[in-house]
């Protein structure tokens, strides 16, 4: 829609006359009738009604009189952010499940800080559904998720195989003798199935959270055992809070990254080289543990 006819319409229904939004505007009368009337058409009904003492809006004008603001308001707006771009600082905003971010997504953050020195950088955590509506939306540039989601408008990057270890709040467990003090973290679907057929005397676990890494702190307080990440679990087993339970088998949990395409591409680039850093950092955490095993 042209915009002069929309600011030529809130003019005469500011003034409540042609010639007076004429003068305003500093273009004749038979210009602001022209534009009018081709406003009309394309609304496809009278927004004024027409007096010797000059004009009131008609019920279709007072409809439309609050989109014409909104529609003003917004081309303002719009303007002086594109024209404010080249001064704005670079900015990413980045979703991820709860436990990407320990010990592997506050690093990535970190590395993005040191690459990009005045980068703007939002972070969120939310389930796997929340996820995809955020980047679908476009109210996030990328998520870090163990659920991949295809479309035509994503890009979809294996991470990493982030390998869960089981860990005991004391030491020298087995995992025959857990039972009883085992908790079950949802891990998703995948995790649930490797768990049953691999270990059925725990699979009726009267306990199950799905807080991600968050739930280290509820085992820990109470000398509980579950499944953690290797590379979360690295430090924990490090200072004596936790320790491996050896005879437990270990399950590889497949990470993926997941791009907006409409996604700056020299942004993209440097937050993907910086987030390949994290992998290893994080793959390298997670090297140790295993090699305890």
């Amino acid at each position: 829609m042209d915009l002069q006819l929309i600011k030529t319409f809130l003019e005469v229904a500011d003034t409540g006359s042609f010639a007076a939004a004429s003068d305003r505007l500093f273009v004749t009368q038979s210009a602001v009738s022209l534009r009018v009337h081709r406003l009309e058409d394309q609304l496809g009904r009278p927004v004024f009604l027409r007096s010797k003492g000059g004009v009131v809006l008609t019920p279709a004008g007072r409809e439309f009189r609050s989109f014409a603001t909104t529609i003003l308001r917004n081309w303002d707006q719009a303007r002086q952010r594109v024209s404010a771009l080249e001064t704005m600082p670079t900015q990413l905003s980045i979703g991820a499940q709860p436990s990407l971010w320990p010990r592997f997504g506050f690093r990535w953050l970190d590395l993005l800080q040191a690459e990009v020195p005045g980068i703007s950088l939002r972070a969120d955590m939310a389930r796997p559904e929340a996820l995809t509506q955020m980047i679908l939306t476009g109210s996030v540039q990328v998520v870090l998720s163990f659920v991949p989601v295809y479309r035509s408008e994503l890009r979809v990057d294996r991470l990493m195989e982030d390998q869960l270890v089981m860990v005991a709040a004391w030491p020298d467990a087995s995992v025959n003798d857990v039972a009883g003090r085992y908790v079950m973290i949802d891990w998703g679907p995948e995790f649930t199935r490797f768990h049953d057929e691999a270990m059925p005397h725990l699979a009726e676990t009267k306990l199950v959270l799905g807080m991600g890494t968050l739930a280290a702190w509820y085992i820990r307080n109470r000398d509980l055992a579950t499944y953690m990440p290797a590379r979360y679990a690295h430090s924990l087993l490090e200072s004596g809070s936790f320790f491996l339970v050896k005879d437990a088998p270990t399950f590889a949990h497949t990470a993926w990254s997941i791009w907006r395409e409409d996604t700056d591409p020299s942004l993209r680039d440097v937050a993907q080289k910086t987030l390949l850093s994290a992998v290893e950092m994080a793959e390298g955490d997670a090297a140790a543990v295993l090699s305890q095993l």
